[in-house]
């Protein structure tokens, strides 16, 4: 079986399982102890603090670690809501969002909040003057992903960023990064973000682990209430083992973007021109994200053709992998013009940087033979 769901989790680096087994073995002790082993784990946490905070180019003092982007998420926008709500209470934001940013504002509304949630264009994309139209006098969030989950599609953030600070230089500017960092060059300080989210697991580190760039004089509300780990904005013990594997991983996904990118590029291309050669299929993404390809099967659920190529060999996937397993169309391909049935048979094929040729190979010889057969049941049924 040939794994084609690096979008959704990545296999861990093995320098990353090592490290994770060692910490997990030695250093067991509470990083808030005051004893040597509680101070050999402090050491630990604060030396994965520096090397995340290098890779992103920022200070170790604006990098809270959390349980992973889904929570980072959620920490950014309700934390900042709730912070600053005595400013304004709106919030703009897209609506391709991933669930756990779209879901978080649309529960904020329960709370007396108002969110606007702009459309993208054909391409999922959003402009500044779309964003900067949007912001009002009460507005004091921006939330917007870097590459999206689905589609792959990169929105402008340097023009966004840089047009929000200009003329709303007291709204926050939030980036779901998740998709972005190892696959395509980060600058946050270019951005001009106040806050930014990643996650260990696909960047080939471990599950359960994420960070949330915070920038210096920003404030959050804490979305837990307990101890005071995490500069008071995250409590509870830290997990020690899962945050040393998880900047190994950033680090090592970070000096090694360029060379990634450049091998997944090749991948997305053939594959993409072999979709544009079946008729059936539909395309999606673009020349943006190197590790996405995604297309839409008119007429055909997607998870028929999932478990087509997963017969074969081959292991895709449909939407989101936090919300794969709902009946519904994607909301994403919806919002970029997508009919119903264009939106219930989107597929995504997401690259690492294990694959090689032959993979590709035999990724497009069972995408060819999937077709095939679905569209010979297909005739045999009429």
């Amino acid at each position: 079986m040939k794994y084609f769901d690096y979008a959704a989790t990545t296999p861990p680096f093995e320098e990353v399982i090592t490290t994770v087994a060692e910490v997990m073995r030695r250093h067991y002790g509470n990083p808030s102890s005051m004893h040597r082993y509680g101070e050999n784990a402090d050491k630990l946490i604060k030396r994965s603090r520096e090397v995340c905070a290098a890779a992103l180019g920022v200070s170790p003092a604006e990098i809270v670690f959390t349980s992973g982007a889904t929570e980072s998420n959620n920490l950014a926008v309700k934390g900042a809501a709730l912070q600053y709500q005595t400013r304004g209470k709106h919030i703009v934001t897209v609506s391709t969002e991933h669930p756990s940013v779209y879901e978080a504002c649309k529960q904020l509304t329960n709370l007396g909040f108002e969110v606007t949630f702009l459309p993208v264009d054909e391409g999922g994309h959003v402009s500044a003057e779309q964003v900067c139209a949007a912001v009002r006098k009460d507005t004091i969030l921006v939330s917007i992903m870097h590459v999206n989950n689905e589609t792959g599609r990169v929105q402008p953030l340097r023009d966004i960023g840089v047009a929000l600070k200009k003329r709303f230089p007291r709204v926050l500017f939030h980036i779901d990064g998740v998709q972005g960092f190892g696959k395509l060059p980060v600058d946050l300080r270019g951005w001009q973000a106040d806050l930014y989210s990643l996650s260990a697991h696909k960047l080939r580190g471990p599950k359960g682990a994420g960070l949330l760039f915070v920038r210096e004089g920003v404030e959050l509300f804490p979305l837990l209430s307990g101890g005071s780990q995490e500069q008071g904005v995250r409590a509870g013990t830290e997990n020690v083992p899962l945050l040393v594997g998880m900047s190994k991983a950033v680090r090592l996904a970070g000096e090694r973007q360029a060379e990634t990118a450049r091998r997944m590029i090749e991948w997305r291309e053939r594959v993409a021109a072999e979709v544009k050669t079946i008729p059936q299929l539909r395309l999606n993404s673009g020349k943006e994200a190197p590790h996405i390809v995604h297309f839409s099967y008119p007429g055909m659920k997607a998870e028929v053709l999932l478990h087509t190529l997963e017969q074969l060999g081959v292991a895709v996937s449909t939407k989101s992998a936090c919300s794969s397993k709902l009946a519904e169309p994607s909301r994403v391909l919806l919002a970029m013009g997508r009919n119903e049935a264009e939106a219930a048979g989107g597929i995504r094929i997401s690259f690492g940087d294990e694959h090689t040729e032959q993979d590709i190979d035999e990724l497009i010889l069972a995408l060819r033979q999937a077709v095939a057969k679905l569209e010979s049941l297909e005739r045999w049924k009429r």
